[in-house]
C-alpha cells in the first residue's frame, strides 16, 4: 500500500512528457541536423570531448581565414583535476611545439600555458576538471596554414592529446 501511495504521489507530482515538450523551445527555423552549432555573435562553435584517455574527440578543424570560431572543451573523464585536467591551446604554424610543450609543463600557475611564450599562442582554453566545460572563442588568422593545437598538462600532449586548425 505505501510503495503505491508513493507511485500516485509521483505521478501527480512530476510533470507529464506531454507537458514537458510544450514547455520546451521550439527547434530553430533551418537548424539542420547536425550542422556546426553557431554560438553568440555568429561564432560556429567546435565542440571537442577529453577525457581519461588523453585524447581529444576532434583531431582537425577546418576554418576560413579570418572566420570568428569558439571552441569548447569538455572534460568527461572521471579523474581528479589535479591529476587529469585539459586544455586546448591553439599555436602558430612555426612553433617548436616539443619546446613549447616542455616549458609548458613548468607553467602550473598559468594554466599551463609559458609565459615566456605566449606569442605562440592563438587561442586558449582554461583548464577543466571532470564534468567541467570551457571554451575559447577568437578570429582564426588570415594567413592559411595547418596551426597545432594540444593539450599543454604535463604529459599530454605526449600521450597524443593534440591535433590540427587547418586553414583555408
Amino acid at each position: 500500500m505505501k510503495r503505491f501511495c508513493l507511485v500516485a504521489v509521483l505521478a501527480l507530482a512530476l510533470p507529464s512528457a506531454a507537458h514537458l515538450a510544450a514547455q520546451a523551445p521550439a527547434p530553430k527555423a533551418g537548424a539542420a541536423k547536425g550542422a556546426p552549432a553557431k554560438a553568440a555573435g555568429g561564432a560556429r562553435t567546435v565542440e571537442i570531448t577529453g577525457g581519461d584517455d588523453m585524447k581529444f574527440s576532434v583531431t582537425e578543424i577546418t576554418a576560413k581565414p579570418g572566420e570568428t570560431i569558439r571552441i569548447q572543451l569538455k572534460n568527461v573523464g572521471t579523474l581528479p583535476k589535479m591529476a587529469m585536467a585539459h586544455n586546448v591551446v591553439v599555436l602558430k604554424p612555426t612553433t617548436k611545439l616539443v619546446e613549447f610543450n616542455g616549458a609548458a609543463a613548468q607553467a602550473r600557475d598559468t594554466n599551463f600555458v609559458p609565459p615566456a611564450m605566449k606569442t605562440e599562442v592563438v587561442a586558449a582554453t582554461a583548464l577543466a576538471g571532470p564534468g567541467e566545460t570551457v571554451d575559447v572563442t577568437f578570429k582564426v588568422p588570415a594567413a592559411a596554414g595547418s596551426y597545432p593545437f594540444m593539450c599543454t598538462f604535463p604529459g599530454h600532449f605526449t600521450a597524443g592529446m593534440k591535433g590540427t586548425l587547418v586553414v583555408k
